[in-house]
């Protein structure tokens, strides 16, 4: 597959998946594979947590910031000049880098970067994102879910307040 040079992808226009609000969008989709949609810092800005009484840093995502990527772009000239949408279009799919990234996302956040590529780039972006719709719904409220700590930021905000670094399955 070959890379196209010259092609900035940081202002990508925002599609959404049918479902409404909250539809995942193709824009939080970083060319790492994360899905800024479901970043803790994304969700305190899309649910405002600062005036909840958190200090949440807030994030509108690596493609809305023009950012390309956060995680892998100082490692990379394709990503951090906007030459490729995907890592997976690079010949170095997956990099040792991305590869570590995976690894600590997988065992930590129940999320596989190098998975969504895959996903992605076998089945398109409107499949991809319908699956992740319905992975990443909170089955109490409907909303989405936080890939950093498992909760959704709608229903479960008690939890984090008893405990700020709440992360996966914690008593």
């Amino acid at each position: 597959m070959g890379i196209r040079p010259g092609i900035i992808f940081a202002k990508k226009t925002v599609k959404r998946v049918e479902g409404g609000e909250n539809s995942m969008e193709e824009n939080l989709i970083a060319p790492c594979g994360m899905n800024c949609g479901l970043c803790v810092s994304y969700l305190a800005m899309k649910h405002d947590l600062k005036k909840k009484g958190f200090s949440k840093s807030y994030c509108a995502g690596c493609l809305p910031r023009g950012k390309n990527c956060a995680f892998m772009k100082k490692q990379c000239d394709l990503l951090g000049n906007g030459h490729v949408r995907f890592c997976y279009e690079c010949d170095s799919f997956p990099c040792k880098r991305l590869k570590a990234l995976d690894k600590r996302y997988r065992t930590k956040y129940h999320l596989s970067m190098i998975d969504n590529l895959k996903c992605i780039q076998e089945k398109g972006m409107a499949e991809f994102l319908d699956k992740e719709e319905a992975k990443w719904r909170c089955a109490e409220c409907g909303d989405r879910i936080c890939c950093h700590n498992g909760l959704c930021l709608s229903c479960s905000l008690d939890i984090l307040r008893q405990n700020r670094s709440y992360r996966w399955g914690e008593e």
